[in-house]
Protein backbone atom coordinates (compact mmCIF):
# COMPACT_ATOMS: atom_id res chain seq x y z
CA UNK A 1 0.00 0.00 0.00
CA UNK A 2 1.34 3.47 -0.92
CA UNK A 3 2.50 5.53 2.06
CA UNK A 4 3.45 8.64 0.07
CA UNK A 5 0.31 10.51 -0.92
CA UNK A 6 1.93 13.59 -2.44
CA UNK A 7 4.30 14.01 -5.37
CA UNK A 8 6.56 17.06 -5.64
CA UNK A 9 7.14 18.13 -9.24
CA UNK A 10 10.10 20.38 -10.02
CA UNK A 11 10.20 21.91 -13.52
CA UNK A 12 13.79 23.02 -13.84
CA UNK A 13 13.94 24.39 -17.39
CA UNK A 14 17.19 23.80 -19.27
CA UNK A 15 19.85 22.21 -17.08
CA UNK A 16 23.28 20.82 -17.96
CA UNK A 17 23.69 17.09 -17.62
CA UNK A 18 26.36 17.50 -14.94
CA UNK A 19 24.14 19.81 -12.88
CA UNK A 20 21.18 17.41 -13.21
CA UNK A 21 23.39 14.60 -11.91
CA UNK A 22 24.29 16.77 -8.92
CA UNK A 23 20.66 17.61 -8.21
CA UNK A 24 19.60 13.98 -8.47
CA UNK A 25 22.36 12.89 -6.10
CA UNK A 26 21.27 15.44 -3.49
CA UNK A 27 17.61 14.44 -3.74
CA UNK A 28 18.40 10.72 -3.64
CA UNK A 29 20.32 11.27 -0.42
CA UNK A 30 17.48 13.26 1.14
CA UNK A 31 14.81 10.83 -0.06
CA UNK A 32 16.73 7.91 1.44
CA UNK A 33 16.98 9.76 4.75
CA UNK A 34 13.24 10.49 4.69
CA UNK A 35 13.80 14.27 4.67
CA UNK A 36 11.68 14.71 1.52
CA UNK A 37 8.91 12.82 -0.23
CA UNK A 38 8.79 11.49 -3.78
CA UNK A 39 10.01 13.90 -6.45
CA UNK A 40 9.65 14.19 -10.22
CA UNK A 41 12.18 16.40 -11.99
CA UNK A 42 11.17 17.62 -15.45
CA UNK A 43 13.75 19.44 -17.54
CA UNK A 44 15.54 19.82 -20.85
CA UNK A 45 19.24 19.31 -21.45
CA UNK A 46 21.47 21.25 -23.85
CA UNK A 47 22.83 19.01 -26.61
CA UNK A 48 24.61 16.13 -24.92
CA UNK A 49 25.60 12.56 -25.68
CA UNK A 50 25.78 10.36 -22.60
CA UNK A 51 27.71 7.15 -22.31
CA UNK A 52 26.56 4.35 -20.06
CA UNK A 53 28.80 1.69 -18.58
CA UNK A 54 27.99 -0.68 -21.47
CA UNK A 55 28.51 1.89 -24.23
CA UNK A 56 30.32 0.92 -27.39
CA UNK A 57 32.55 3.78 -28.56
CA UNK A 58 31.61 2.94 -32.15
CA UNK A 59 28.05 4.03 -31.37
CA UNK A 60 29.26 7.64 -31.13
CA UNK A 61 29.48 8.61 -34.79
CA UNK A 62 31.03 12.09 -34.50
CA UNK A 63 34.56 12.88 -33.41
CA UNK A 64 35.39 15.58 -30.90
CA UNK A 65 35.87 18.30 -33.52
CA UNK A 66 32.50 17.60 -35.16
CA UNK A 67 30.76 17.50 -31.80
CA UNK A 68 32.29 20.84 -30.89
CA UNK A 69 31.03 22.39 -34.12
CA UNK A 70 27.51 21.22 -33.32
CA UNK A 71 27.73 22.21 -29.66
CA UNK A 72 27.30 18.65 -28.41
CA UNK A 73 28.81 17.77 -25.06
CA UNK A 74 29.97 14.23 -24.31
CA UNK A 75 29.33 13.00 -20.81
CA UNK A 76 30.32 9.72 -19.18
CA UNK A 77 27.41 8.77 -16.97
CA UNK A 78 27.48 6.36 -14.06
CA UNK A 79 24.40 4.61 -15.37
CA UNK A 80 24.37 1.28 -17.17
CA UNK A 81 23.32 0.90 -20.79
CA UNK A 82 24.59 2.27 -24.08
CA UNK A 83 24.76 5.70 -25.71
CA UNK A 84 21.91 8.20 -25.82
CA UNK A 85 21.27 11.80 -26.88
CA UNK A 86 19.45 14.58 -25.02
CA UNK A 87 18.68 18.03 -26.29
CA UNK A 88 16.20 20.91 -26.49
CA UNK A 89 12.62 20.00 -27.28
CA UNK A 90 12.86 16.79 -25.26
CA UNK A 91 11.23 16.23 -21.88
CA UNK A 92 13.68 14.52 -19.57
CA UNK A 93 12.06 13.11 -16.44
CA UNK A 94 14.02 12.02 -13.39
CA UNK A 95 11.77 10.41 -10.75
CA UNK A 96 13.33 10.31 -7.27
CA UNK A 97 11.07 7.78 -5.60
CA UNK A 98 11.21 5.43 -2.65
CA UNK A 99 9.61 2.46 -4.36
CA UNK A 100 6.76 0.92 -2.40
CA UNK A 101 7.33 -2.70 -1.42
CA UNK A 102 4.95 -4.08 -4.02
CA UNK A 103 6.79 -2.15 -6.76
CA UNK A 104 10.31 -3.26 -5.86
CA UNK A 105 11.05 -4.97 -9.12
CA UNK A 106 13.18 -3.13 -11.67
CA UNK A 107 11.49 -4.70 -14.66
CA UNK A 108 8.10 -3.66 -13.32
CA UNK A 109 9.40 -0.15 -12.67
CA UNK A 110 10.47 0.20 -16.30
CA UNK A 111 7.11 -1.14 -17.49
CA UNK A 112 5.33 1.32 -15.17
CA UNK A 113 7.25 4.24 -16.69
CA UNK A 114 6.38 2.99 -20.15
CA UNK A 115 2.72 2.98 -19.13
CA UNK A 116 3.00 6.58 -17.87
CA UNK A 117 4.38 7.73 -21.21
CA UNK A 118 1.90 5.70 -23.25
CA UNK A 119 -0.95 7.31 -21.28
CA UNK A 120 0.55 10.78 -21.69
CA UNK A 121 0.86 10.29 -25.46
CA UNK A 122 -2.75 9.14 -25.64
CA UNK A 123 -3.75 12.62 -24.43
CA UNK A 124 -2.55 13.88 -27.82
CA UNK A 125 -4.11 11.05 -29.81
CA UNK A 126 -0.77 9.27 -30.26
CA UNK A 127 -0.86 5.48 -30.06
CA UNK A 128 2.23 4.58 -28.07
CA UNK A 129 3.14 0.97 -27.40
CA UNK A 130 5.81 -1.35 -26.09
CA UNK A 131 8.09 -3.25 -28.42
CA UNK A 132 8.82 -6.84 -27.44
CA UNK A 133 12.39 -7.32 -26.28
CA UNK A 134 13.13 -3.58 -26.21
CA UNK A 135 12.74 -0.77 -23.72
CA UNK A 136 11.00 2.56 -24.23
CA UNK A 137 7.84 3.68 -26.00
CA UNK A 138 7.33 3.12 -29.71
CA UNK A 139 4.81 4.00 -32.38
CA UNK A 140 4.29 2.55 -35.84
CA UNK A 141 6.60 5.33 -37.11
CA UNK A 142 9.45 4.74 -34.65
CA UNK A 143 10.68 5.25 -31.11
CA UNK A 144 9.32 8.33 -29.35
CA UNK A 145 10.59 7.84 -25.79
CA UNK A 146 13.60 6.26 -24.15
CA UNK A 147 13.65 4.88 -20.63
CA UNK A 148 16.58 4.18 -18.37
CA UNK A 149 16.57 3.85 -14.61
CA UNK A 150 18.93 3.68 -11.71
CA UNK A 151 17.95 2.25 -8.35
CA UNK A 152 20.22 2.60 -5.34
CA UNK A 153 20.12 1.30 -1.77
CA UNK A 154 16.75 1.66 -0.11
CA UNK A 155 15.06 1.22 -3.50
CA UNK A 156 15.50 4.90 -4.29
CA UNK A 157 15.19 5.67 -8.00
CA UNK A 158 16.97 8.19 -10.21
CA UNK A 159 17.51 8.79 -13.93
CA UNK A 160 14.33 7.98 -15.83
CA UNK A 161 12.93 8.83 -19.25
CA UNK A 162 13.27 11.10 -22.27
CA UNK A 163 10.23 11.96 -24.41
CA UNK A 164 10.82 13.55 -27.81
CA UNK A 165 8.32 16.38 -28.05
CA UNK A 166 9.80 18.86 -30.53
CA UNK A 167 13.35 17.54 -30.69
CA UNK A 168 15.58 18.27 -33.68
CA UNK A 169 15.84 14.66 -34.77
CA UNK A 170 18.89 15.31 -36.94
CA UNK A 171 21.04 15.19 -33.79
CA UNK A 172 20.28 11.51 -33.37
CA UNK A 173 22.44 10.96 -36.46
CA UNK A 174 25.42 11.62 -34.18
CA UNK A 175 24.93 8.27 -32.43
CA UNK A 176 23.48 4.80 -32.79
CA UNK A 177 20.60 5.43 -30.36
CA UNK A 178 20.72 2.97 -27.48
CA UNK A 179 23.02 0.85 -29.60
CA UNK A 180 20.07 -0.31 -31.74
CA UNK A 181 20.85 -0.23 -35.44
CA UNK A 182 18.28 0.48 -38.13
CA UNK A 183 15.47 1.85 -35.96
CA UNK A 184 13.87 5.26 -36.45
CA UNK A 185 13.64 7.89 -33.73
CA UNK A 186 10.66 10.24 -33.96
CA UNK A 187 9.03 13.06 -32.01
CA UNK A 188 5.50 14.03 -31.09
CA UNK A 189 5.81 16.98 -33.48
CA UNK A 190 6.81 14.74 -36.39
CA UNK A 191 3.91 12.38 -35.67
CA UNK A 192 1.25 15.08 -35.38
CA UNK A 193 2.66 17.50 -37.93
CA UNK A 194 2.18 20.42 -35.55
CA UNK A 195 3.97 22.21 -32.75
CA UNK A 196 3.47 20.83 -29.25
CA UNK A 197 4.23 22.98 -26.24
CA UNK A 198 6.70 21.48 -23.79
CA UNK A 199 4.58 22.69 -20.87
CA UNK A 200 1.46 21.01 -22.25
CA UNK A 201 3.37 17.76 -22.75
CA UNK A 202 4.82 18.03 -19.24
CA UNK A 203 1.31 18.50 -17.84
CA UNK A 204 0.21 15.27 -19.55
CA UNK A 205 3.22 13.41 -18.14
CA UNK A 206 2.56 14.69 -14.61
CA UNK A 207 -1.12 13.68 -14.77
CA UNK A 208 -0.27 10.20 -16.07
CA UNK A 209 2.51 9.77 -13.50
CA UNK A 210 0.25 10.76 -10.59
CA UNK A 211 -2.47 8.40 -11.82
CA UNK A 212 -0.10 5.45 -12.26
CA UNK A 213 1.40 5.83 -8.79
CA UNK A 214 -1.79 6.81 -6.99
CA UNK A 215 -0.73 10.15 -5.53
CA UNK A 216 -3.56 12.06 -3.90
CA UNK A 217 -1.97 15.41 -4.67
CA UNK A 218 0.75 17.01 -6.77
CA UNK A 219 2.79 19.91 -5.40
CA UNK A 220 4.74 22.15 -7.77
CA UNK A 221 8.01 23.52 -6.40
CA UNK A 222 11.09 25.19 -7.86
CA UNK A 223 14.69 24.02 -7.88
CA UNK A 224 16.07 22.50 -4.67
CA UNK A 225 17.74 24.99 -2.30
CA UNK A 226 21.46 25.46 -3.07
CA UNK A 227 22.46 24.18 0.36
CA UNK A 228 20.98 20.78 -0.51
CA UNK A 229 23.56 20.40 -3.25
CA UNK A 230 26.63 21.07 -1.13
CA UNK A 231 27.18 17.51 0.07
CA UNK A 232 28.05 14.89 -2.61
CA UNK A 233 26.35 11.51 -2.66
CA UNK A 234 28.53 8.86 -1.07
CA UNK A 235 29.91 6.42 -3.67
CA UNK A 236 28.95 3.61 -1.31
CA UNK A 237 25.27 4.55 -1.52
CA UNK A 238 24.75 3.16 -5.01
CA UNK A 239 26.38 1.03 -7.63
CA UNK A 240 25.98 0.47 -11.35
CA UNK A 241 25.29 -2.75 -13.14
CA UNK A 242 23.63 -4.27 -16.16
CA UNK A 243 21.51 -6.99 -14.57
CA UNK A 244 20.27 -5.78 -11.19
CA UNK A 245 19.55 -8.40 -8.55
CA UNK A 246 18.79 -6.29 -5.49
CA UNK A 247 18.09 -2.85 -4.09
CA UNK A 248 21.73 -1.76 -4.07
CA UNK A 249 22.11 -2.26 -7.82
CA UNK A 250 21.20 -0.01 -10.69
CA UNK A 251 20.15 -0.51 -14.27
CA UNK A 252 19.97 1.79 -17.24
CA UNK A 253 18.39 0.71 -20.48
CA UNK A 254 17.65 3.07 -23.36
Amino acid sequence: MRVETSLTVRRLGRVSYAEAERIQAALVRRRRAGDIGDQLLLLEHPHVITLGTASDEEHVLLDEADRRLLGIELFESGRGGDVTYHGPGQIVGYPILALAEERRDLHRYVRDLERVLIDALATFGIDGKREEGLTGVWTDAGKVAAIGVRVSSGWITSHGFALNVATDLSYFASIVPCGIHGRTVISMRSILGEEISIVRAQDAVVAAFAAEYGYASVVEEGPPPPEWLSTPLSPASSSSGQVPSGPANSSKSR
